[in-house]
């Protein structure tokens, strides 16, 4: 069973291949790519969006393959002009990649909102599949630590995930309206699926979730609801979710992510590594190779998801 929109719940550099793999089986008007936003910040006077700007650049082609964040062939001599007059260069912006924060700065101050930023950006660099925002409004992660609170970014990069996490709030959820795209998408029927990418559920998926309305409608969609696990054998392929997982309480395993995601899941996909971890969850377990290292990976794991999706409609 095959057709209808598919809906992709990403963050960053995990959620992005999935969403890259996605857009590689699905015609580009079957597939909605819902952005977290809760790490955005304002720095050197400019608007910043991590976890949209990686998912564009990996469907543009345009993503490092190295780092998986920022732009490939990217210059710095904007950074190193900056750290040479005693400028915050903490958080690298590479040349390229300072050009899209400037002009969506300028946009955003002009009165353009971040969903027509973000498409029109999208068009300009031949990306198919919608990517939008899981909010217009402003939402931002922050983190409690043992020197108190900190924005999400200064704890990411600047502190290179050092210190342990006591406490994680969404500043400015209770205020923020879903964008009204990804709620006509969730309620105006003809859902095939809603994805979960493999993005950290506390961090990446959270802050989406955390938008007022957007869990509901999720859990109301009628359609069927499917995660990837991030973790593989208790650890996380790239960034701090283990990690946060065991600050806070959790063991750091594949049916610990699913609990957390509760009853919103119809379904539920992990690496062959840990099917007995998963064993006594009452969901529908799909046990596959979930690690993508290359783009085969990337389109094998999508396949694989709305596989499992189609079984359970």
């Amino acid at each position: 069973m095959s057709g209808g929109l598919v809906v992709a719940l990403s963050g960053g550099v995990g959620g992005a291949k999935l969403a890259l793999g996605l857009s590689r089986v699905l015609p580009v008007d079957e597939l909605l790519i819902v952005a977290n936003t809760g790490d955005d910040f304002e720095h050197l006077g400019l608007s910043i969006c991590p976890d949209i700007d990686t998912l564009s650049y990996a469907l543009a082609g345009l993503d490092n393959p190295v780092t998986g964040w920022g732009r490939r062939d990217e210059t710095w001599s904007f950074m190193e002009s900056l750290a040479a007059l005693g400028g915050e260069d903490w958080f690298r912006l590479g040349d390229r990649d300072l050009a899209v924060h400037v002009e969506r700065t300028q946009r955003l101050r002009a009165g353009q909102t971040l969903s027509q930023v973000t498409a029109d950006f999208s068009r300009r660099l031949g990306i198919g599949p919608r990517i939008v925002p899981m909010t217009d409004d402003r939402l931002r992660t922050r983190l409690r630590i043992d020197g108190g609170w900190v924005d999400f970014q200064d704890y990411f990069v600047r502190q290179q995930a050092r210190p342990a996490i006591r406490e994680i709030a969404f500043e400015g959820a209770v205020g923020a309206r879903p964008q009204p795209d990804v709620m006509a998408a969730l309620k105006g029927g003809g859902l095939r699926a809603v994805v979960i990418c493999p993005s950290n559920p506390f961090i990446s998926i959270g802050p989406i979730l955390a938008v007022p309305g957007l869990r509901d409608a999720i859990a109301h969609c009628g359609a069927p609801v499917v995660a990837v696990s991030p973790i593989i054998g208790g650890r996380a392929v790239k960034g701090p979710t283990a990690k946060m997982m065991t600050e806070l309480g959790l063991e750091a395993t594949s049916a610990a992510v699913a609990r957390r995601y509760g009853d919103l899941l119809d379904g539920y996909i992990v690496d062959t590594v840990d099917a007995d971890d998963v064993a006594g969850l009452d969901l529908k377990i799909t046990v596959a190779p979930t690690l993508m290292t290359s783009l085969e990976d990337k389109v094998a794991l999508a396949r694989v998801a709305l596989a499992a999706a189609d079984a359970l409609r």
